[in-house]
């Protein structure tokens, strides 16, 4: 399944991709809303806070606590990126190279940014 490094760095950046795009990114609010309320306040400073806070209890809380963590959700992405390749080897190559592609760019806008400022 995974034939060297230049693989197994794709699928890195296809994880990390996948990954932030679950946990952070506003497209996907629809799939964390049923399970994290997200709440918005101004501290001392002045400045806006944004933090979460899980909903309900069970089944409900342990995914919204998954969702709410970079780690976990990262492991059960890296697990189904491998499996689609395992499942679909084909197909599957478009999904992690345009993943792996914006997870690259990702990253290199984040150094700029940090570089600029």
């Amino acid at each position: 399944m995974i034939n060297g490094w230049l693989e197994f760095t794709i699928l890195i950046l296809a994880t990390f991709r996948l990954t932030r795009l679950i946990v952070f990114d506003k497209i996907t609010s629809l799939i964390r809303k049923p399970f994290h309320q997200e709440i918005e306040e101004i501290d001392s400073d002045g400045e806006l806070i944004s933090y979460i806070e899980i909903k309900g209890n069970g089944l409900r809380a342990w995914i919204g606590e998954l969702l709410s963590c970079y780690w976990c959700t990262g492991i059960w992405c890296a697990a189904v990126l491998l499996l689609i390749a395992w499942l679909w080897p084909v197909g599957s190559d478009v999904l992690i190279t345009l993943l792996a592609i914006a997870g690259a760019a990702g990253i290199i806008e984040s150094i700029l940014q940090r570089i600029i400022e």
